[in-house]
């Protein structure tokens, strides 16, 4: 598993964003498709809000193909 770690200088980040800001997803659209396949989950739990609200202490867990990605994140 690959571990990304991340900070946010705002309250918090949009799901969508967060994917792309830290490198998982190219774009937007991307980002939105990755999350309705159901394969992002935000602290142990599978989400398909796009606009889910990320804030520090969170983590995201991306899982595709044979990868997992978490992405923990903290406040800046």
């Amino acid at each position: 598993m690959e571990n990304i770690k991340t900070s946010i200088k705002t309250e918090y980040i949009k799901l969508d964003q967060l994917l792309k800001f830290a490198g998982i997803a190219e774009s937007g659209a991307e980002a939105k498709d990755m999350i309705l396949d159901g394969i992002v989950s935000v602290n142990g739990e599978a989400c398909v809000m796009r606009g889910k609200k990320i804030r520090s202490g969170d983590y995201v867990t991306v899982e595709f193909e044979d990868e997992t990605v978490r992405i923990d994140v903290g406040a800046e």
